[in-house]
């Protein structure tokens, strides 16, 4: 394992050449199973932000692990989440960035690259182990990204019910910033998938040349419709992996044979259902074993709360406030804004064997009832931290999915705590990581129809993943008025102890190459590719 090159070595020189040459050097050791992510630096200031006068007191939250079956869940609360105003800057001028530079993703420039001329690319993830470390396979890089045809007559907003999952591939020694990445084409076979839409998931090496892609199965019934513009029939979703092959050579990677399995799909107990809710999320599988239950694969996925839309009632719980805090909101007065349509939770689940043909629902982890209504793409990322294992549960989220008397970016949120199941930790008190530039003292917004006055970059980007060593990627959205649909400069956040640092040292004033995710473990060889 090699850890990331160091932040003042990224400074953009002649095509990035001192980036390259680090790479090149960079020697990649296999790495002990069951072990802990490669991890971020730490930031300069390793303490959570002091209480703001006006605002109420965060939860206090004990960071304290369970047994990942037992039914404690972590709550994400009112509390918590009303940190991120605390810590915004309410005198900033109208449309300027009102959150901390910590917590802010630097400015994407306006004339970004097309990552490719024929699919639209968003959400991204790379071809990992069951320790989240990211493989170079016989001399190859490859990652996965959900793609849509730029050229079919329907618009990049119509993109959701017309995805595929496609993959890139580019040599591992390549100079991220002058190198493209090679479009592979759609993953699967036409037609061969559980549902007629692809949507995201994680993709993990096994023994030998066998992939299993982990992926969200949804069906649109309605797809000519919605291209038109119209539609609105509520899409069935379940979890989904498939089993195939992955090959290298000289001129690049390919896959073959795969096998579909159906995982999961809601029960409408601990994660609700298309009955009771048309708008529900139940998405985006990410699998993992844990050092603390050697043998056993976990996966996190995006859930809602298993009632009937409308019917969740707003507890003490989940507003989070300290006895007698003089900021606090009351239950019903929560209740009465309608805060109870917010149900988001973030899902586990067991593998009940090897093949991970089989799963479990387990209790979800993370709630954010009454807070907010999705929790997308989950992760958990384990790193030591003065010899102890700690996780950090990453998860993104939208500005325009906050409940009612909330506010928040579109970004990373995250969460620490001692085990997969613990009493988590918001990052940096508020649970925010990583934002695009937003203005949050006026109201939020939609990335399709945001209004003039507001940060041209508040949509910048968004799916963010968090690899080994803190390095965030994600796709462009909108900046400026300029959809975006390729992938964004990857930056570098420092994080321990629960607080977090956009490191700006990095790249170029923070932003380093587009679409850069690196490997940091070997497979196969060096191949015969260089």
């Amino acid at each position: 394992m090699h850890k990331h090159p160091q932040p003042r070595l990224l400074r953009w020189r002649t095509a990035a050449a001192a980036l390259a040459a680090t790479l090149a050097a960079s020697a990649f050791l296999a790495v002990p199973a069951a072990q802990a992510n490669e991890p971020s630096d730490p930031p300069a200031v390793q303490q959570m932000p002091a209480p703001t006068p006006g605002f109420p007191l965060p939860t206090q939250h004990t960071q304290q692990a369970f047994d990942p079956a037992s039914d404690f869940t972590s709550k994400w609360t009112r509390a918590d989440a009303k940190q991120i105003m605390a810590q915004s800057d309410s005198t900033v001028s109208p449309g300027a960035n009102s959150m901390s530079p910590d917590v802010t993703m630097p400015e994407i420039p306006q004339d970004f690259p097309t990552m490719n001329d024929d699919v639209w690319v968003w959400d991204t993830w790379s071809l990992t182990d069951e320790n989240a470390n990211q493989i170079s396979y016989k001399g190859w890089d490859v990652i996965f990204s959900l793609v849509a045809d730029r050229h079919a007559g329907y618009g990049f907003d119509q993109r959701h019910w017309n995805a595929r999952i496609g993959y890139f591939f580019r040599k591992t020694n390549a100079d991220p910033a002058k190198d493209k990445w090679n479009y592979g084409g759609h993953l699967f076979l036409d037609n061969t998938s559980i549902g007629n839409t692809e949507w995201s998931g994680s993709t993990r090496l096994m023994q030998g040349n066998h992939v299993n892609v982990f992926y969200t199965a949804t069906t649109f019934y309605d797809v000519a419709e919605r291209n038109a513009g119209g539609g609105g029939i509520a899409p069935d979703a379940v979890i989904a992996k498939a089993l195939g092959n992955i090959h290298a050579d000289q001129n690049g990677v390919t896959f073959d044979g795969f096998e579909h399995t159906k995982l999961l799909e809601p029960d409408g107990k601990m994660y609700q259902t298309k009955a009771q809710n048309a708008g529900f999320a139940f998405r985006d599988p990410y699998t993992f074993q844990d050092p603390a239950h050697p043998g056993k694969t976990y996966m996190v996925f995006e859930g809602n709360t298993a009632e009937n839309r409308g019917d969740y009632q707003c507890k003490a719980e989940d507003l989070g406030y300290r006895p007698g805090d003089p900021h606090a909101e009351s239950v019903t007065d929560v209740q009465n804004s309608g805060a109870f349509y917010q149900t988001a939770n973030v899902g586990l689940a067991v593998a009940d064997n090897k093949d991970l043909t089989k799963w479990s629902f387990l209790p979800p982890i993370l709630s954010g009832n009454c807070v907010n209504d999705q929790t997308e793409r989950p992760q958990i990322f384990i790193q030591n931290e003065n010899g102890k294992n700690k996780y950090y549960l990453f998860t993104i989220s939208h500005q325009f999915t906050y409940a009612a008397g909330m506010r928040g970016p579109d970004g990373v949120y995250g969460f620490v705590g001692n085990g997969i199941r613990s009493d988590y930790q918001p990052m940096n008190n508020s649970g925010l990581a990583l934002g695009s530039p937003t203005d949050l003292n006026l109201p939020s917004e939609s990335p399709e129809a945001p209004t003039p006055n507001q940060n041209g970059r508040q949509f910048q980007a968004y799916s963010h993943y968090v690899q080994p060593g803190g390095l965030v990627q994600s796709f462009i959205d909108n900046v400026n008025g300029v959809r975006g649909g390729s992938l964004s400069p990857t930056v570098k956040i420092n994080f321990r102890d629960g607080v977090s640092q956009v490191d700006r040292t990095f790249g170029r004033n923070g932003l380093g190459p587009f679409g850069y995710l690196p490997t940091n473990v070997r497979v196969g060889g060096e191949g015969l590719y260089k």
